[in-house]
């Protein structure tokens, strides 16, 4: 492995000034700067991370901001910043991880000290102070998750509002009239999670526009019982059900629905909405509009770097569409349903 000395000897400079041709901390002539940067090219140097780094005025490092709260989806959260992660590592990033109790500190942090290139923002709510400061910044910021207001924000998200009505159409061109939503705990929706809040008010506006009376339901103790007995109360002959929550609730919605005598597909067609788990090794496994974290972060991500390396103006919003993926779980009213062998 070439060492900087090979590197001078095959420049014919000395060793300084081979460290600050890399490293850029003092001015040298172009050509001089040129003829090292060739004799390391050739003899396959590789300089120390610090050095290529203060060379490009650059950390290499996106920081992506994701608090954790009492009722934070652990699986979901750790799957975001996962393909964050990925994502990053594709345009020659690394990530640092902040989880501030304080959502705004580590934002500060990092762009008052350059410790990063840009900021990832996870984990959105409809007010969230992270909003107001990335607006005060001039520093490369991209929200996953849209807030209440956008303005000056650059942010990718699933459309939620078009998962919703895409998850109601298809519970009603199956014969479906009688549909409840299955939503996130109240602790969720009071914190202002903006995803659910989105599902949530889409779903019951494109009820409305249906004309149909669709229920809402906030589940207890990560499960589904509780939330099927109300929408069953308020609505005793449903035969619809659409999913925006956790995997715990989602997955005891069959057995749920079981102590009131009621089965999947038959009597009650399910859909599991905008959510990042798979339903596939469910008892009864449900048709999917899948959050596609890899989708939204690499989206996010791409734009985020487009910001830094090429100082390019990004849209305010990027909304990716919805699309579903059939299980079985949804079947025309009447229909006979069979099942594998």
């Amino acid at each position: 492995m070439a060492t900087i000395q090979d590197v001078a000897r095959e420049a014919g400079v000395s060793i300084s000034t081979v460290s600050y041709a890399l490293s850029g901390k003092r001015s040298i002539k172009p050509s001089t700067r040129d003829r090292v940067l060739d004799a390391a090219s050739r003899l396959g140097y590789l300089p120390h991370a610090s050095a290529r780094m203060l060379a490009a005025n650059r950390s290499q490092i996106f920081a992506v901001t994701a608090p954790l709260h009492t009722d934070t989806d652990h699986s979901a959260h750790m799957v975001f910043a996962m393909e964050v992660t990925k994502a990053a590592r594709t345009h020659g990033y690394d990530t640092l991880l902040l989880v501030d109790d304080d959502v705004s500190e580590g934002m500060r942090r990092s762009a008052a000290s350059s410790l990063a290139d840009g900021i990832v923002v996870l984990d959105v709510d409809a007010h969230d102070p992270r909003a107001d400061l990335a607006r005060s910044m001039t520093y490369p910021t991209v929200f996953i998750g849209i807030p209440a207001d956008t303005t000056g924000l650059v942010c990718v998200d699933l459309d939620f509002e078009a998962a919703a009505r895409l998850a109601i159409d298809t519970l009603v061109s199956a014969g479906r009239q009688r549909i409840g939503l299955v939503s996130h705990p109240l602790e969720t929706m009071q914190r202002e999670s903006n995803f659910p809040l989105r599902f949530r008010d889409g779903f019951a506006a494109h009820a409305a526009e249906l004309g149909l009376e669709a229920p809402v339901a906030y589940p207890v103790e990560h499960r589904a019982h509780e939330a099927v007995a109300q929408l069953l109360a308020a609505q005793p002959d449903l035969d619809g059900l659409v999913l925006n929550t956790s995997v715990d609730v989602a997955s005891s919605v069959t057995a749920a629905l079981a102590e009131h005598g009621r089965s999947v597909p038959q009597d009650v067609a399910v859909i599991a909405a905008g959510v990042t788990f798979s339903t596939e090794r469910f008892a009864v496994p449900f048709d999917t509009i899948p959050l596609d974290a890899r989708a939204s972060c690499s989206v996010a991500v791409d734009i985020l770097a487009r910001i830094v390396d090429d100082n390019l103006t990004a849209p305010e919003t990027t909304l990716i569409p919805p699309t579903y993926i059939t299980r079985g779980s949804v079947s025309p009213t009447g229909a006979a349903v069979t099942t594998g062998t």
